[in-house]
């Protein structure tokens, strides 16, 4: 007999495989990772989708001031239009940058934010008088596009 078969040996013995549950910390800190990631997507969604819907009761607002549109009464039309310019620009911009503009100085901002020269050389002119005018003659259609390209402009992405 040799020595190896002499001696009483077991089998080897192989160490029980790692648990599912806990995982390992790893796996928590990816989990709290996806968790961040996704909680963030989720409020840029939603955040998306409110600024959509209200762009879009903006744009049919616009409309609807279009649809009603009395000819011969262009300045109470650029009243709204102006007004309705003012909430967005509000809502968009500091209030303290927009809320005492008027006149030469309204129009300069909306140019100078999304209207090119739309508002001081443009159809949007009628915007800084329309006050002041009983009577002004406004074109009720290159008013409206003006107006809602700066819309769209403000208010992000398309319909």
């Amino acid at each position: 007999m040799n020595a190896a078969q002499s001696l009483p040996l077991k089998d080897i013995h192989l160490p029980p495989s790692p648990p599912w549950w806990p995982p390992a910390p790893g796996w928590w800190v990816l989990a709290g990772v996806v968790f961040v990631l996704a909680l963030w997507a989720g409020g840029r969604w939603l955040r998306h989708r409110r600024r959509l819907k209200w762009r879009r009761a903006v744009l049919a607002e616009l409309e609807a001031l279009r649809r009603e549109y009395v000819p011969g009464d262009g300045a109470a039309y650029a009243e709204n239009v102006s007004a309705l310019l003012r909430r967005v620009a509000l809502a968009r911009y500091r209030r303290d940058e927009v809320a005492a503009l008027s006149g030469d100085a309204w129009l300069a901002f909306l140019d100078r934010h999304g209207g090119g020269d739309a508002f001081r050389r443009g159809p949007g002119r009628v915007l800084g008088d329309a006050l002041y005018r009983p009577r002004l003659e406004v074109d009720p259609d290159a008013l409206t596009q003006v107006a809602r390209d700066w819309i769209e402009k403000n208010l992000e992405g398309p319909e």
